[in-house]
């Protein structure tokens, strides 16, 4: 029962306009929006999880198709393969569970975390898990957020984000996959003294979201889509509360973790200090994060916490030689493949040959990038020829050994190869325009050798298609020498370098000289 000294909302809406009115006089007005009613603040019914994606692979058939992008890193892949398909089948248990009304099962949320070098393929791994099974999949770099949005992004973008790769269902983005590439670089540093808004701030902010928490479809900060909110409620009398639960959202995060080998040898050999060692330590790095523990992740500036989110953890090895040899010969996202598709789109075909790519893995590895490397490496030794050879008359060579010891030389020597080339095609088109001319006059039309050479050369040096050349020059011999035909007199009319001076004269000179002859 309300009480009797309180207004009414008539009443206290009549009295507000009454104050508004004697204060501000008609220039300012009070308008009220209606209370929504339960039914208009009801979202959509939410969709069963079979209605979204169907989720039928095994571990084994995952990483077969990881196989045909990503070369080595076979422990990753079957550690991730595990931890994608424990997850989903928890998913579609969980989505049947709720569906029967039964209890819903247990379940800890097996987020991975990836430790290894830059370039080995982290990301690759992650990208085509998500496109195998048809999940939105959103990628960042961990130091690009903070923990309040005031320095950065918030991280609560990350799971907005999905939304927006999943076309606005939110249904389906719940389902998605997020992963935080350089989490390394938001350990916090030693001492105790941490970074607050860049650093253990991020990590505690990501801790809710790997969790289950709601998150707002639209920002607080997106002044737009706050704007947009209004404006909906105005028009329709709804608030849009929509939110993205992310309990089935599967979190992934990597780093390099470099100073993390020395922090598992400094464990390893107190450890072994009064005890008799086991075997001689490993001295290489790809070795030593094989050993990494909880203790060492801690130890370089990780959260606990955060740890604790990441139960699912595995090493990525660095790539040698002749990984990154394989990498470029059966990588179905071989930066070769980027090449060709480089050089065709100025109709140029190239071709790798086995001990150039054996050359340019052995430099790549030089970069201490990874596969990144190989990019580094193809473009000094191709970007003169990307540059040089379009519209050179070059139409295909060959990236040999010769090639990588030389490529000025190789270079200067295609450049050659290919003027001769386009004089010969340019040459070519000449000959096929008189050949038109020819037959449909009646009357062989030839060029002379050195109008041809004349020709070739004022296309090459106004950049002229030669086809374009000959109908501006010559756009009127097939009219006048249709006019020259029935006296018969003439069998072949050859066009010298005086046409190429004044087509008009030459051919106007050409056509009085052959009309005499019939005459006498």
């Amino acid at each position: 029962m309300s009480d009797p000294r309180l207004p009414t909302p008539d009443e206290l809406r009549s009295k507000l306009a009454e104050f508004m009115k004697s204060n501000f006089g008609d220039q300012v007005s009070v308008h009220t929006m209606r209370e929504p009613e339960a039914a208009d603040t009801e979202l959509p019914p939410q969709r069963s999880t079979g209605d979204i994606f169907s989720f039928k692979h095994q571990p084994r058939d995952i990483k077969a198709h990881l196989d045909r992008f990503v070369i080595q890193q076979d422990e990753a892949k079957k550690v991730l393969a595990i931890a994608v398909c424990d997850h989903y089948n928890h998913v579609k248990a969980l989505g049947a569970a709720t569906q029967s009304e039964n209890r819903t099962p247990d379940y800890v949320k097996q987020n991975v975390i990836l430790i290894g070098p830059t370039g080995v393929g982290k990301t690759y791994l992650v990208k085509h898990v998500a496109e195998l099974i048809g999940v939105p999949f959103v990628k960042a770099d961990a130091t690009k957020f903070s923990e309040t949005g005031y320095v950065g992004g918030d991280v609560e973008d990350l799971v907005r984000e999905l939304v927006k790769k999943a076309d606005g269902d939110v249904n389906l983005a719940q389902f998605g996959i997020i992963y935080v590439d350089e989490i390394d670089k938001i350990a916090g540093s030693h001492g105790g003294v941490g970074r607050d808004v860049s650093g253990r701030g991020v990590q505690t902010a990501l801790l809710k979201l790997m969790e289950e928490t709601e998150v707002p479809v639209r920002s607080q900060s997106d002044i737009a889509g706050q704007l947009a909110a209004a404006m909906d409620f105005q028009r329709t009398g709804r608030r849009n509360a929509e939110t993205i639960n992310t309990r089935n959202i599967l979190f992934i995060v990597s780093g390099a973790f470099d100073r993390l080998p020395k922090i598992i040898e400094r464990r390893v050999k107190k450890s072994e200090v009064g005890f008799k060692s086991q075997g001689a330590l490993p001295t290489d790095e790809a070795d030593l994060f094989k050993l990494v523990s909880t203790r060492d992740l801690i130890d370089f500036g990780m959260e606990p916490e955060f740890i604790g989110r990441v139960p699912v953890r595995v090493t990525c090895d660095e790539l040698k030689v002749d990984d990154l040899f394989e990498v470029m010969k059966r990588s179905e996202g071989s930066i070769i493949r980027q090449y060709e598709r480089a050089f065709r789109a100025y109709g140029i075909e190239v071709f790798f040959e086995d001990e150039a790519l054996r050359e340019i893995a052995r430099l790549a590895a030089t970069e201490k990038t990874g596969a990144r490397g190989l990019l580094t490496v193809c473009e000094r030794i191709l970007r003169d020829f990307k540059f040089e050879l379009p519209g050179s008359g070059v139409t295909r060579f060959n990236v040999d050994a010769a090639l990588i010891a030389d490529g000025r030389g190789t270079l200067a020597r295609l450049l050659g190869e290919g003027h001769r080339e386009k004089e010969h095609a340019l040459a070519a088109v000449a000959r096929e325009f008189a050949q038109r001319i020819s037959e449909r006059v009646g009357l062989c039309v030839e060029f002379s050798e050195e109008a041809i050479a004349r020709l070739v050369a004022r296309a090459e040096a106004g950049n002229e298609h030669m086809r374009d050349l000959c109908e501006r020059l010559f756009k009127d011999y097939e009219f006048g020498l249709k006019l020259a035909q029935p006296s018969g007199a003439q069998e072949k009319f050859t066009i010298t370098t005086g046409a190429l001076d004044d087509p008009d004269r030459f051919l106007s000179d050409w056509l009085v000289k052959t009309y005499r002859k019939t005459r006498e």
